[in-house]
């Protein structure tokens, strides 16, 4: 494997990247060579580790399996409404966008936010709580889409061998969770994969329990999954006559936007103008306290109005 790294120039290049990462990155930020895989890698590869995850992840039988997955809107004749696949697409650009401003990692940042719904089964929620019923009636754990994520990734693709991904890529996809409302987060690092694995059985034991990403980057991706989704789904309901832009409540409407362009801008900027990555006993990645009101409000609504409405829910068996 030396041998071979002093062959290739490719294997220069890589270093100078991530050399590169040392001086650009942030310190809090995640660095490339700090990846940590379950199994050695038995061939040496130029390619930083986070990128290799968002490749492998690309080149999964479960990423594949997004392209039928629907987002809120189920069995709906009309090409315009969003899907699964172009959900996890918005989280990542959102995602990148944000680790960018902020000094992290973005190929760790797109990693996460594209397998973070990869265990999502058809009909979304609803159908992650029927199979969580039927489980339950069997004897086994509630299904959980985040830890299915996991279980595809790292136990059940390629005959169960996985794909050996990063402990930092696993635990931000573990971590996710947009339908929980955060003003702000703080990683809370593990080291290993045998305290991972801990958190991922606590997990799974307990739905309710409370885990946050490890790195900050995964604290990004939990947060841009949120405003990935409330202005988008706002624009498909439209979409559907399901509600009208002048039913988006006035102080939202006022103070974030009417439009999912205008909504996810200023997120995004309040995101960034309120996150902290340069002190050491106080990283966080958050929003400010009226726009964290504003989005707690806003995805009232959406509940309200467009996920728990009769007609968001008569297509599901």
């Amino acid at each position: 494997m030396k041998t071979m790294r002093k062959q290739s120039p490719l294997f220069k290049i890589l270093e100078k990247l991530d050399g590169n990462e040392m001086k650009n990155l942030v310190f809090s930020a995640t660095k490339s060579n700090e990846g940590i895989r379950r199994y050695p890698e038995k061939k040496p590869g130029y390619r930083q580790q986070f990128a290799l995850d968002a490749d492998r992840i690309l080149h999964s039988r479960a990423y594949i399996r997004y392209i039928d997955k629907t987002q809120v809107f189920h069995l709906v004749d009309n090409d315009h409404i969003t899907h699964r696949v172009l959900h996890v697409q918005l989280v990542s650009r959102i995602a990148r966008t944000i680790g960018r401003f902020l000094g992290l990692n973005e190929d760790l940042i797109e990693a996460i936010a594209l397998g973070h719904d990869l265990g999502h089964p058809p009909f979304g929620h609803d159908g992650e709580k029927f199979l969580a019923e039927l489980c339950r009636e069997h004897g086994l754990s509630p299904f959980q889409h985040n830890i299915q994520s996991v279980r595809f990734l790292d136990k059940l693709e390629r005959k169960g061998r996985g794909w050996n991904l990063t402990l930092q890529v696993l635990d931000g996809i573990l971590c996710h969770d947009g339908e929980v409302h955060s003003r702000r987060l703080s990683p809370q690092p593990i080291s290993d994969f045998n305290e991972f694995d801990r958190r991922l059985a606590a997990k799974e034991k307990d739905p309710e329990l409370a885990v946050l990403p490890a790195t900050p980057e995964g604290c990004v991706v939990r947060l841009a999954d949120t405003i990935a989704y409330i202005g988008k789904d706002i624009e498909d309901a439209i979409i559907l006559d399901l509600i009208r832009r002048d039913d988006i409540p006035k102080n939202c409407g006022e103070k974030l936007g009417r439009t999912n362009g205008t909504i996810v801008f200023n997120l995004v900027t309040d995101l960034i103008s309120n996150s902290n990555l340069t002190d050491p006993e106080a990283i966080r990645i958050g929003f400010g306290e009226e726009v964290s009101d504003l989005l707690f409000e806003l995805k009232q609504f959406n509940y309200e109005r467009i996920y728990l409405a009769p007609e968001t829910k008569r297509n599901i068996p």
